[in-house]
């Protein structure tokens, strides 16, 4: 069965064949490193972790480009000359660049932790000024883009009017018309500048305080926001790629003006099939400050938010995101996450049995249930080239749990399942719940984190007992003690530990 996927750009699923055979370019729009990534950045950047992982299990060798937006972020909609990145260092009386070096560092922790890959490049928008100047030049050369006061806006009208005849209309993203984008835009700041109210800026002219500030044809400024996807992937992927993916809310206007610039340049609509995830609400709410409900990913963790009954391990959020399909809209809850939480540590348990149960005979003693083991594993496959179908892989994994468990415990007969379908349900549960699902045993994970740090303890309260320091061998017993574990000296002169 072919891979299909949901092209935003036509609306429809499609089988996915990419430009060059075996080979795939992917280009996902990352963070704006002006802070710590909150939830709500969880769901895209698991989801395309996802479509990454799936792709390498079909044998593609894949090109993953994920972009670091740490400058020209300024806000299209009312304060336009405003630089996140710049605005967020002021504030906490950082360098700009020392501001980016924190929060990267702080989202590239948080992928750790859900066990995401990392992508193949990750290009900053810092280290590309001289790709995007080199783009804007070249749509202003083509007609597309005028200077004002020393900032670049694209010109939309103009850009629709000509295009539209080839059938690349603005708006042919979205679904949206330029007729009635120009009726609801709002007055915003340098409206006057601007030719027509939909035209968005390509560079920025920097104001006298503004710190993130490079030298262009038009003076000190700094780049917008969609120019600089435009100029990476055409940069690592060429003119034209095979997928871009984002969030849904980056349709309108950001991906919708990277088709209109990159069109220009390149005469192509520059990826093949768009990809975007739904968003994630709370409590039935939309994410946002005014509801004091946006929750970062350290607080998400840790416990550490109001709108938060308790901490959540990162797999359990990852595996709450995965049991829903991508293009649907993900409520969280604490309740929700609190049934994740065990629908993770169930499965989990079930994979770990799978290893303990010895092989049959070659003929299935059950063939009925024999038949619906293999049925639910091969449909695994079926499920994800439907569009990443992640939720109906997880379904089909919970209904193996108890057969699983059966024959563990021994209510069902070890010789049930054939030795060739046992193997067949172990290799594709290995490959679903490690290789494209990313999941790992939060028990253990954590007791291997224990057992590294009880090692650490062992091993200083040795050497202070041979140094004779027991005060320090005393107070490593007494203190752990009082957390419940027990410290056992070995007659042999080793140590051992008992969590009560």
């Amino acid at each position: 069965m072919s891979l299909k996927v949901h092209n935003s750009l036509t609306r429809q699923k499609e089988v996915f064949t990419p430009i060059t055979p075996g080979h795939t370019g992917m280009y996902v729009c990352g963070p704006t490193v002006s802070g710590e990534s909150h939830l709500g950045h969880a769901r895209p950047f698991i989801t395309f972790d996802i479509v990454y992982r799936y792709l390498l299990r079909l044998g593609y060798k894949v090109r993953y480009v994920r972009n670091i937006t740490d400058a020209g972020h300024f806000e299209e909609e009312g304060r336009e000359a405003e630089d996140k990145i710049s605005k967020k260092a002021v504030l906490e009386k950082l360098e700009p660049m020392e501001l980016v070096q924190k929060y990267t560092n702080l989202f590239h922790w948080a992928m750790q932790q859900f066990n995401n890959l990392p992508p193949s490049i990750e290009p900053t928008a810092t280290g590309h000024i001289v790709e995007q100047i080199e783009m804007i030049k070249k749509i202003i050369a083509d007609g597309y883009a005028y200077e004002a006061n020393g900032s670049v806006y694209f010109d939309v009208e103009k850009y629709n009017t000509d295009f539209s005849k080839q059938g690349k209309p603005y708006g042919m993203l979205s679904g949206r018309v330029l007729d009635d984008m120009l009726e609801t835009t709002r007055e915003l700041d340098n409206q006057d500048e601007k030719r027509n109210k939909a035209d968005f800026a390509l560079w920025k002219n920097a104001p006298a305080e503004h710190i993130m500030r490079w030298q262009s044809p038009w003076g000190e400024g700094f780049p917008g926001w969609h120019i600089e996807c435009s100029a990476m992937s055409n940069k690592y992927l060429g003119d034209e790629f095979d997928i871009h993916g984002g969030g849904m809310d980056l349709q309108f206007p950001h991906h919708e003006c990277e088709i209109a610039q990159s069109t220009v340049c390149n005469h192509k609509t520059p990826a093949r099939y768009w990809l975007h995830n739904n968003m994630i609400t709370i409590n039935g709410k939309k994410m946002g400050k005014s509801y004091n409900n946006v929750i970062k990913l350290s607080e998400l963790f840790t416990g550490d938010h109001p709108a938060l009954e308790q901490a959540y391990h990162p797999m359990v959020i990852r595996f709450f995101i995965l049991q829903t399909h991508y293009r649907s809209t993900l409520d969280f809850s604490n309740d929700a996450l609190k049934a994740a939480e065990k629908g993770l540590k169930r499965l989990m348990e079930a994979y770990e049995n799978l290893s303990k149960i010895e092989a049959g005979s070659d003929v299935a003693s059950d063939a009925e249930l024999d038949a619906k083991a293999l049925k639910l594993v091969n449909e695994f496959d079926e499920f994800m080239n439907d569009d990443f179908n992640t939720a109906k892989a997880l379904a089909n994994m919970f209904e193996l749990v108890p057969i699983i468990n059966g024959i563990k415990d021994k209510h069902i007969s070890p010789d049930a399942l054939s030795s060739s379908t046992l193997e067949r349900v172990r290799e594709q549960m290995k490959s679903y719940v490690e290789d494209v699902f990313g999941l790992k045993n939060v028990s253990a994970a954590d007791n291997s984190k224990l057992d590294g740090v009880m090692q650490l303890l062992v091993n200083i309260r040795r050497e202070a007992k041979a140094k004779k320091d027991y005060v320090t061998s005393d107070k490593i017993r007494n203190e752990l003690a009082t957390l419940g574990i027990q410290l056992k000296d070995e007659k042999d002169g080793s140590m051992s530990y008992v969590i009560n």
